[in-house]
C-alpha cells in the first residue's frame, strides 16, 4: 500500500507541475485543468491507501472522515462551481484561496494539539507510575513527543500565513462581492501598524520554537495572524487593486501549504505549496508592473485611491468639457467603414454578459473585412485573467488576443477602439496627470485611436473612483446604456446591412 501511494504522489506532483506549465498558454489552459485535476485524483487516491495500511476501529474512523469530507466539498464545491456568475468568479476565487489557507492552519493546528495532548498524558502517566519503565524525569517523557525546533517554526508559520491568508481574503471577499465598502480603510500609520503585527507573529513563532510545550502562545499567533494581521493587511487596498491581493493571497496560500507539509513530513504538500506559491508570487509581480506598485508596497502598505486624493486629482484636471454621446445606429456606419478596430473589455462587460455578444459583432466585422483585435489590460476586471476567461468562454480565438504593450505600438494606425465597460485600464490621465491616483500606471491608449466608442451605463467614475478625461476627448463619443444591448443593437445593424 505504501509503495503504491508513494507512487500516486509522484504522479501528483509531476501532473500539478505539467498542469501548471499548460496554464501558462490560453490555448492550453483547459487541458491544463483536467491534468491538474487528474493530478488531485492521484493525490486523494494515495491518501486514502495510506490510510487502509491500519486496521480496525481507529483506520475506519479515520476512513470515514476522509469519505466524510470528500462527500462535503463534492457536495458544495460542485454546485458553485455550476451556477457561479461570471461577474461573482473574482470574489469566489479570494474566499477558495482563504479555504486553501484556512486548511493549512487546521493541519499545522492538529499536528500541535495532537502532540501537546500526547505530552500532557505521557507526563500524567509517567508522574503517577512507579514503574522502571518510564523515565525518572516526566518533563523528559513529555518534552519528547513535543515537536523539536525546525518543526514547531514550520508549524508556527504555517499557522500563521495559513491565518493570514484566510482573514485577508475574507476582507477581500467583502470587498468584492460588495458585503462591505470597496474602498481602501486604513488606520494611521497603517503600514507601521502591519509591520509591527507581522514582527509581532514572527517573534512569538521564534519563541514557540524554544518552548514548545507553551501551547498558549500557538494560540496566540493564530489570532494575531487570522484576526488581526489578515484583515489589516487588505483593509487599505483599494478595490481597483484587488486583482494584486488575489495574486497575492494565492501566493500566501502556497507558502503555508508547504510549511504545513514540511512540519507533517509530506513531501507532496511540500511540492504542491512551493508551486502555488511561485507561481502567485510571479503572477502578483506582473500585476504589480501592471499597476505600477512595488512588492513592497503591496506587502507593507496600504495602497488604492482614497477619496480625498480623487477629489485633488479631479480638480486639478481643469475644466470638464461636455462628452459626445452617439447612437448605436452611429457608431455603426464608423465601425463598418473601418479596417482595422480594437476591442477592450472591461468589468463591464461581465456585468452586462456581454461577451458573446461581443464575439458575434467581431465576426460580422471581420466578415465585412475588418481587422478585429481584443486588447486586454493585466489587471482587467477584479481578478488577474479575468477577461480572458470571459472570451474563452465565447470563444472567441486566441489569435485575436493582444496585450496593452503590442496593442499601444499599433494604436496610432488603429480606425476605431471600442471599450466595454473598461475604465481604469485606458484611462489617459495615468499617462498625462501627475496628480491622478493611477499616475504612472501602463494603460492601454486607446485615446490614440482615430476614433473611440466607449460603452457604459453613465459617466461615472471606475472601480478606482478616478474621474476619466477619456470621455470627453474630441475622437472619444460615448453610447449609454447596458453593453449587452449596445452590442446587440450593433450586430442587429450588421446583420440588416448585409
Amino acid at each position: 500500500m505504501t509503495a503504491v501511494a508513494s507512487f500516486c504522489f509522484v504522479v501528483a506532483a509531476a501532473a500539478f507541475a505539467l498542469g501548471l506549465k499548460l496554464l501558462a498558454r490560453p490555448t492550453t489552459a483547459r487541458r491544463g485543468n483536467l491534468v491538474s485535476a487528474l493530478g488531485m485524483a492521484a493525490a486523494v487516491l494515495g491518501a486514502l491507501l495510506l490510510a487502509f495500511r491500519g486496521a480496525g476501529d481507529e483506520t475506519m474512523a479515520l476512513l470515514g472522515w476522509i469519505v466524510g469530507g470528500l462527500v462535503l466539498g463534492a457536495a458544495v464545491g460542485a454546485p458553485v462551481a455550476r451556477l457561479v456568475k461570471m461577474t461573482a468568479m473574482p470574489e469566489m476565487v479570494a474566499l477558495f484561496n482563504g479555504l486553501g489557507g484556512m486548511a493549512s492552519l487546521l493541519v499545522s493546528w492538529s499536528s500541535v494539539h495532537a502532540a501537546w495532548r500526547l505530552a500532557a498524558s505521557l507526563a500524567d502517566a509517567a508522574g503517577a507510575a512507579a514503574d522502571a519503565a518510564f523515565p525518572a524525569d516526566p518533563d523528559a517523557a513529555a518534552a519528547a513527543m513535543l515537536p523539536g525546533p525546525v518543526a514547531a517554526v514550520a508549524l508556527g508559520f504555517a499557522a500563521l500565513v495559513g491565518g493570514i491568508t484566510f482573514g485577508g481574503s475574507i476582507v477581500a471577499w467583502g470587498k468584492l462581492a460588495g458585503k462591505m465598502p470597496s474602498g481602501p480603510r486604513a488606520l494611521p500609520r497603517q503600514h507601521l501598524v502591519n509591520a509591527g503585527l507581522l514582527l509581532a507573529c514572527l517573534v512569538l513563532v521564534g519563541v514557540y520554537a524554544i518552548a514548545p510545550g507553551q501551547y498558549w502562545i500557538f494560540l496566540f499567533v493564530v489570532v494575531l495572524g487570522l484576526v488581526l494581521l489578515g484583515p489589516m493587511a487588505v483593509l487599505p487596498i483599494g478595490g481597483a487593486d484587488m486583482p494584486v491581493v488575489i495574486s497575492l493571497l494565492n501566493s500566501y496560500s502556497g507558502v503555508a501549504a508547504c510549511a504545513a507539509g514540511f512540519a507533517i513530513g509530506q513531501p507532496l504538500l511540500i511540492v504542491t505549496g512551493a508551486l502555488v506559491g511561485a507561481s502567485g508570487l510571479i503572477l502578483t509581480r506582473i500585476m504589480c508592473l501592471a499597476m505600477n506598485r512595488s512588492l513592497a508596497n503591496v506587502l507593507f502598505s496600504g495602497f488604492g485611491a482614497d477619496d480625498a486624493t480623487v477629489a485633488a486629482g479631479a480638480a486639478t484636471r481643469g475644466e470638464r468639457r461636455e462628452a459626445t454621446v452617439r447612437t448605436p445606429h452611429e457608431a455603426f456606419h464608423t465601425l463598418e467603414a473601418a479596417s482595422s478596430v480594437v476591442i477592450v473589455p472591461g468589468y463591464g462587460m461581465a456585468v452586462a454578459q456581454a461577451q458573446h455578444a461581443v464575439h458575434d459583432l467581431a465576426k460580422l466585422m471581420q466578415r465585412n473585412g475588418t481587422e478585429v483585435l481584443f486588447a486586454i489590460h493585466p489587471v482587467a476586471g477584479r481578478m488577474p485573467g479575468h477577461m480572458s476567461v470571459l472570451l474563452a468562454e465565447a470563444d472567441v480565438p486566441y489569435e485575436q488576443l493582444v496585450d496593452m504593450d503590442a496593442i499601444n505600438e499599433r494604436m496610432d494606425g488603429i480606425d476605431a477602439a471600442i471599450v466595454i465597460g473598461a475604465n481604469d485600464t485606458v484611462n489617459p490621465a495615468a499617462r498625462d496627470d501627475p496628480s491622478s491616483p493611477l499616475a504612472g500606471m501602463p494603460v492601454i491608449e486607446v485615446d490614440r485611436a482615430r476614433t473611440v466608442f466607449v460603452l457604459k451605463r453613465s459617466l461615472g467614475s471606475g472601480y478606482a473612483g478616478v474621474e476619466n478625461p477619456l470621455f470627453f476627448l474630441p475622437n472619444a463619443a460615448m453610447i449609454l446604456g447596458d453593453a449587452k444591448a449596445t452590442v446587440d443593437a450593433l450586430v442587429t445593424e450588421f446583420k440588416d446591412e448585409g
